[in-house]
């Protein structure tokens, strides 16, 4: 199973806009700068943001692409003329046939449908493309705004687990597992749809 070129600028669905984008190199100075922007927010939730730095950044991207490469990981940047505003990556389990979602946007940035178009587009990649069975979204179940991602596209909870994450020495997240089959009737829809919730 490779991961294939991934969905990309044409892929459908991104409103007022916004796109999909492979990684590069070249990228780092600005993903550093938008994580540094972001920092506060995404430290609530992502244990690689409590620890600064331009370091951290490069080992992200690094490894995003040397994954890619290998076939076990789809990242792409969410951009809007021409500028970094987000991540969203799809980990694929090629033993299993299953995959995960993973994925974070400018705060400025939400509210507008961006981040669950892009969300689509990587599951519509895993299913149509990569022919995985089941797609998975982890998230702390007091990101409302992440769950409301997974809600919206008809991922199913299957429940939750208590102290699954350690985001620092002092918090663990209760993360809810979503999960979509490639046999569910919201995945049959989300392949019918054009349009951007």
């Amino acid at each position: 199973m490779s991961s294939g070129a991934g969905p990309s600028e044409d892929a459908p669905g991104l409103p007022g806009g916004y796109a999909l984008r492979a990684f590069a190199e070249s990228d780092l100075d600005e993903l550093h700068a938008l994580v540094e922007r972001n920092r506060e927010n995404l430290a609530r939730w992502l244990s690689w943001a409590q620890r600064p730095g331009p370091e951290r950044v490069r080992e992200h991207l690094a490894r995003a692409l040397r994954a890619e490469r290998e076939g076990c990981r789809v990242e792409r940047a969410i951009v809007l003329d021409g500028a970094l505003l987000g991540d969203v990556g799809l980990y694929v389990d090629i033993d299993n046939a299953g995959g995960a979602i993973g994925y974070w946007l400018d705060l400025d940035h939400h509210g507008r449908g961006v981040m669950t178009a892009a969300v689509r587009a990587l599951v519509r990649h895993g299913f149509e493309e990569l022919r995985l069975q089941r797609v998975e979204i982890r998230t702390d179940v007091l990101n409302r705004s992440s769950c409301a991602v997974a809600e919206r596209l008809g991922f199913q909870l299957e429940g939750v687990l208590r102290q699954s994450y350690r985001i620092s020495d002092e918090r663990y997240s209760d993360d809810a597992v979503y999960s979509m089959l490639a046999s569910d009737a919201a995945r049959q829809r989300l392949a019918e749809r054009s349009s951007v919730a």
